[in-house]
């Protein structure tokens, strides 16, 4: 459980972010929303990788693979 400083805490430096974010000029907020974009979107990989080495995902997988055994299911 987090202390309610800690939320404070942390709240705080996302509020710091916001503000140096608003006081990037358009070339650099260009920039950082590409980083951003390639950031986020390598941690969501590491993400599902996890899940899926974990098992997270193995029941939807099954209920996909019966669904599409049923005929439930159309290519596209």
């Amino acid at each position: 459980m987090v202390s309610s400083s800690a939320s404070f805490v942390s709240m705080g430096r996302i509020e710091e972010l916001e503000k140096q974010i608003q006081a990037l000029s358009v070339e650099e907020l260009a920039a950082f929303r590409k980083w951003f974009l390639e950031f986020d979107a390598a941690r969501w990989d590491r993400q599902i990788e996890e899940d899926v080495r974990a098992g997270k995902l193995d029941q939807l997988a099954e209920e996909a693979l019966d669904e599409r055994k049923a005929g439930k299911c159309t290519d596209v």
